[in-house]
């Protein structure tokens, strides 16, 4: 096998690097984590995610945790509201009985992003992942790298595998290629112990998914584990809005001034959400890689995920993306037929780039609808099947 006396290491403990470090370990691989995050009961942030039969769920199959991730996915999690930015329901799945279960093609079962990562970390060695290992730097010994951490510490790799986001740092010994904006943020805020604090909101939401549409703006909310909502405000906006804002993220009063500004004409009733935030807001301005990237393959080191191929998520596609890489990389790696690693890695990085391109588009091209002015008419009929 490639791997055989080989030292992986992981740059990056979120979905795409936790399930390629679970695939590899059943191939009895030497294989590390390396998370800057101080242990496993660091918060984790993010809206739910939505697993897809070919890709996210692909993935948790060969990782042998489909049974723990039946008993964690949030059943009724995936129903649908869409209102407009008068709170008007003008769309809603929550009577419709689905046939669709574990195995159909459109089951797309939501998974609150913390607990997915405590069942792929359950999953591991406690050896394999190593905690507090914020990465700075690598450079070249023998046929792999020495990699450098914040904390001080350094460790020998003979292939580094870059699972560390969009702002990686692994991604610029491949490629010098940078990002694009889209054109659209999004602002984030989290409500815990949202029953009590927005019962109106919750009400709305029915703890599922809600799209609100107005004026070329969305609020788009889900909901999470233990009572909390997650919701953003996505908006068109120039690339340097965050820093002209002026805004304090930390001030509920200056953000929520801010909306009642620019979402003047939505109801007041989506003034909750931004009384209730638990502070700071996070701004996210939503970028992307240029469809059509490339790079000359290297032997020892290769990316998945956000590092690889960020897009925005109007396609809900961007965890799935990485857990297909984490399936595909880990099988063209550990392919009893492979002779050699850079070989590997080329079948790998040609198919996943191919992916990303279509996918890319198909989110860019959602981002567009979902801030058109007929948004609220074109995402209705889209989900009612007119």
């Amino acid at each position: 096998m490639l791997l055989e006396n080989k030292q992986i290491a992981i740059i990056g403990g979120g979905p795409g690097g936790l399930t390629l470090a679970r695939l590899l370990q059943l191939k009895n691989v030497d294989v590390k984590v390396y998370e800057r995050d101080f242990g496993k009961s660091a918060r984790v942030q993010g809206s739910p995610l939505d697993l897809h039969e070919n890709s996210g769920l692909a993935a948790i199959r060969k990782a042998g945790l489909l049974d723990e991730f039946k008993k964690n996915y949030m059943s009724g999690a995936d129903k649908t509201t869409i209102t407009n930015e008068k709170a008007e329901v003008v769309f809603s799945d929550h009577e419709i009985i689905k046939e669709e279960d574990f195995g159909h093609e459109y089951f797309r079962p939501e998974i609150d992003r913390g607990v997915l990562r405590k069942i792929l970390l359950d999953s591991l060695k406690p050896e394999n992942i190593i905690w507090d290992s914020h990465f700075l730097s690598m450079e070249k010994q023998n046929d792999g790298w020495l990699l450098h951490f914040k904390n001080g510490t350094t460790a020998y790799a003979d292939l580094v595998i870059g699972a560390d986001g969009a702002n990686s740092k692994i991604r610029p010994y491949i490629t010098n290629i940078q990002v694009l904006y889209s054109g659209i943020t999004m602002l984030e805020g989290n409500i815990y112990d949202a029953e009590n604090l927005v019962p109106e909101i919750t009400k709305l939401l029915r703890g599922g998914k809600l799209m609100a549409f107005g004026d070329e703006k969305n609020i788009l909310m889900g909901q999470k584990a233990d009572g909390v909502i997650g919701f953003y405000a996505s908006f068109r906006a120039e690339e340097n809005w965050v820093l002209k804002s002026g805004l304090n993220f930390s001030d509920t009063s200056q953000v929520l001034d801010w909306f009642k500004k620019h979402y003047a004409e939505w109801s007041e009733i989506w003034n909750q959400l931004f009384e209730n935030t638990t502070t700071p807001f996070i701004p996210r301005p939503i970028n992307y890689m240029p469809l059509d990237q490339s790079w000359e393959t290297l032997s020892n080191v290769t990316v998945i995920g956000d590092a690889a191929h960020l897009m925005p998520p109007f396609a809900g596609e961007g965890v799935n993306m990485a857990m297909l890489d984490a399936l595909e990389l880990s099988e063209s790696l550990t392919d009893r037929n492979s002779t050699a690693l850079h070989d590997s890695l080329l079948i790998y990085e040609t198919s996943m780039r191919r992916r990303a391109f279509q996918i890319t588009k198909e989110s860019l091209d959602n981002g567009e609808i979902m801030h058109h002015v007929d948004a609220l008419s074109t995402m209705s009929s889209f989900f009612s099947g007119k």
